[in-house]
C-alpha cells in the first residue's frame, strides 16, 4: 500500500508563537515535515494562547479544542495534564480518515486510550520522562500547594505511562530517555533530537562583552538558577552578568539590581534575544533537572560563544563536548574567568559545527511516523 503523506498532529498547546522550549520543538518539527512533503492536519488544545492564522499557512487544516482546566480534574486518578485534554470532538475528527497520528507528549494519551484498538498508526513524541520531570518540578517549587500538585502529578504520570504500550512508536528526545523507554518495552523507540529554527551556527569569532543566562524567568527552576548565580558567581568577580527572560518578578529584579555589574533584560523579542546571545562571551547553562534537552542549550550553541554548563544540563544530549562542564561553584567561577579571557576562535567554531552537524532528519522521521 502506498504511503500516505497526510499526518494528524495533536499538540498540548497552540504552537505559535514559538517562544518557549516545548512549542519551539513542536513548531519547527511541523515546518521540517512540511518541507519533507508531509501534509499536516493540526489539532491544538488552547491554553493561554489564541487562535493564529499563521498556522493555517503551513497546515492543511487547523482545529482548536478547549482545555478543560479547573480543580475537578485534579482529583481524578488520571494525570491532570491528560484529564484536561480529553476532547470527544478531537476523537471524532481523527476518525474521519485513517491517516497516521503524531501525539505531542504523554499529555495526549487520551487519543491512545480511544483509538489504539482501531489498528491506527499512532506515534508519541516524548518530550521528557514526564513523571521524572514533574518530580523535579516539585523539588524546586516554593509554593506548598504547587509542590503538592507536582508531586501528585508525578505519581499519577508514573502509573499512567504504560498507556504508551498502545503506541506504534515512541520518539525520545535524547539517548538517556530512549534507554529508559526501551527498558520499559512499551513500543519501538527512536531518538529524535529537538527541532529548532537554527539552520547554521552563527557564533561570532572574537570576544564578547558579558556573561549571559537566559530562560523563562517565571519558572521556579530558572529563578533558582539565577539566584544561585547571584549568590555564588556574581559577588566573586567583576565580570558583567546579563539575565534575560520572560516576566521576571519584582523580587528577582531587585536582587539583580543589588550588583552594579549585573542587569536584567525583561521579555526580549526574538531579535533582541539573538543579539544578546551573539554578543555574550560566555553563556551559563545550569539546571537541576536532568530531563529532556533544554532548547536554551541549543540556542546558546548555535548563536553564542563559549558555553559553561553543569552535568545535568548536558547529560544524555550528545552535546557535552560542545560545552565546558563544571558542577561546583568554585570550579564554575574558575572556568568562567578563564573562558571570559579566551577569544572564541576558528577552531572553537569548527568544533561546534561538527558536533551540531547531527540534527533531526525529517525525511527519516517521515518514514517512521507515516
Amino acid at each position: 500500500m502506498q504511503q500516505s503523506n497526510h499526518l494528524h498532529i495533536v499538540t498540548f498547546n497552540v504552537p505559535w508563537p514559538a517562544d518557549y522550549g516545548g512549542v519551539i520543538d513542536v513548531y519547527y518539527r511541523m515546518v521540517g515535515l512540511v518541507k519533507a512533503g508531509v501534509k499536516i492536519h493540526l489539532h491544538c488544545y488552547e491554553y493561554g494562547r489564541e487562535k493564529v492564522p499563521h498556522l493555517e499557512q503551513i497546515c492543511e487544516e487547523v482545529h482548536y479544542y478547549r482545555r478543560e482546566v479547573g480543580w475537578r480534574h485534579q482529583f481524578e486518578v488520571k494525570p491532570y495534564i491528560v484529564a484536561s485534554r480529553s476532547s470527544r470532538q478531537l476523537i471524532e475528527n481523527l476518525q474521519k480518515d485513517n491517516y497516521p497520528i503524531l501525539l505531542e507528549g504523554l499529555h495526549n494519551g487520551f487519543v491512545l486510550e480511544q483509538l489504539a484498538h482501531l489498528d491506527r498508526k499512532i506515534s508519541v513524541r516524548a518530550h521528557n520522562v514526564e513523571h521524572d520531570y514533574y518530580l523535579a518540578l516539585s523539588r524546586v517549587e516554593r509554593s506548598v500547594w504547587k509542590r503538592l500538585f507536582f508531586w501528585a502529578e508525578a505519581i499519577k504520570l508514573k502509573h499512567y505511562e504504560p498507556v504508551l504500550a498502545k503506541a506504534s512508536n515512541i520518539l525520545a528526545i535524547n539517548e538517556k530517555d530512549a534507554s529508559y523507554f526501551r527498558n520499559k518495552n512499551y513500543a519501538p523507540v527512536h531518538v529524535l533530537p529537538p527541532s529548532h529554527g537554527h539552520e547554521e551556527v552563527l557564533s561570532q569569532l572574537g570576544t564578547g562583552q558579558y556573561v549571559l543566562y537566559h530562560g523563562n524567568l517565571e519558572v521556579a527552576e530558572n529563578i533558582e538558577t539565577v539566584e544561585y548565580i547571584l549568590d555564588n558567581l556574581v559577588p566573586n568577580t567583576d565580570i558583567e552578568f546579563v539575565f534575560a527572560g520572560r516576566n521576571p518578578s519584582d523580587a528577582l529584579c531587585a536582587k539583580v539590581a543589588q550588583y552594579q555589574h549585573a542587569r536584567i533584560v525583561a521579555n526580549p523579542n526574538n531579535e533582541q534575544m539573538g543579539e544578546l546571545l551573539r554578543n555574550a562571551q560566555v553563556n551559563v547553562l545550569f539546571t537541576e533537572q536532568s530531563t529532556g534537552v533544554k532548547l536554551k542549550l541549543i540556542n546558546a550553541l548555535y548563536e553564542g560563544r563559549h558555553c559553561l554548563a553543569n552535568t545535568k544540563m548536558v547529560e544524555g544530549t550528545g552535546l557535552t563536548e560542545a560545552c565546558v562542564v563544571a558542577d561546583t561553584a568554585d570550579d564554575q567561577l574558575a572556568l568562567l574567568q578563564s573562558l571570559f579571557s579566551t577569544p572564541f576562535d576558528q577552531n572553537h567554531l569548527e568544533k561546534r559545527k561538527k558536533i551540531l552537524g547531527e540534527t533531526a532528519s525529517f525525511t527519516q522521521m517521515k518514514n517512521i511516523i507515516l
